[in-house]
């Protein structure tokens, strides 16, 4: 952590004796949550108690859950800070599995721009501020300060990872790091389903009518609601909160109107009642999915 307070990247590299485990540690004292990557580079898999998600969820770095798994088969929501967690018993075996150090930018304040190919980074050049880069298999990772809504495919060769995602580390990289653009951020919203008309009373479907959800203050309104209703639960809260989603889905879900801010509120009002990250993601895609955007 530097003395503004912000996290970065650490200078040391991946340590000469080839440690991951060494690695990891120097990462974790940066304030960068980190994990192992097993062959194939991706996460090591649920154990046996916490297949299927039976567990509930791994808690994720600010807010308690349900699981008290001690190992790390929760993808990035295993990621830690903890030297103690880090070198665990319940780590060990993976550490020495392990093909190289992944890490939650999300939890760090961070955002990677993966750029997969030449184009790619072409593109970048000509589009994105100058930042810190570190090169990859195929092209670059341009690493951002500020934390954003993950996306994949954004562009052609291009995945946004920040928060509820993982990056491998593959070195300290070159470079200054700049502050998160809002050519990033405008980016990843792109990639949403374009807006739809949706039925309202008084605006029947078709009738070039003004839509409502444009107004602020009914927007807010409907927000607000949805927050109350889910903090106001005193059981049954995983049947409230997906309840709650499809809700504001259904009514605001097809105009555009809803942004990154908003759905976060939701998924916090969702975590104050004991709800893992994880829980709220699931219950936000299958409310999507049903309503079918």
């Amino acid at each position: 952590m530097t003395p503004d307070g912000k996290t970065r990247l650490p200078l040391a590299g991946n340590h000469p004796d080839g440690s991951h485990l060494r690695t990891a540690l120097t990462l974790a004292a940066a304030g960068v949550p980190v994990l192992p990557l097993r062959r194939g580079k991706v996460p090591f898999g649920n154990c046996t108690t916490c297949a299927d998600n039976a567990c509930g969820g791994r808690p994720n770095m600010k807010t308690p859950g349900p699981c008290d798994c001690p190992g790390v088969c929760h993808a990035w929501a295993a990621a830690t800070t903890q030297p103690a967690v880090i070198v665990s018993t319940p780590w060990a075996a993976a550490w020495r599995r392990a093909v190289c150090v992944g890490y939650h930018p999300g939890g760090a304040g961070l955002t990677v721009v993966d750029l997969d190919d030449a184009d790619a980074i072409a593109w970048a050049r000509e589009t994105l501020p100058a930042t810190r880069t570190v090169p990859t298999t195929r092209g670059e990772h341009w690493i951002y300060r500020g934390p954003m809504t993950s996306r994949n495919k954004v562009r052609p060769g291009v995945d946004v990872k920040s928060s509820m995602s993982y990056a491998r580390y593959l070195g300290p990289g070159t470079g200054a790091m700049a502050d998160l653009p809002d050519t990033v951020r405008a980016l990843a919203a792109k990639t949403r389903s374009p807006a739809r008309p949706v039925p309202h009373a008084g605006v029947p479907a078709g009738s070039g009518g003004q839509c409502p959800h444009r107004t602020p203050a009914f927007l807010e309104r409907g927000i607000a609601m949805a927050e109350q209703r889910i903090t106001a639960a005193r059981s049954a809260i995983h049947a409230t909160v997906y309840g709650t989603f499809l809700a504001v889905l259904s009514r605001h879900g097809r105009c555009g109107c809803l942004t990154d801010t908003h759905v976060a509120r939701l998924f916090t009002a969702a975590q104050s009642m004991g709800e893992t990250a994880r829980h709220c993601a699931d219950a936000w895609t299958n409310a999507r999915s049903t309503l079918g955007l």
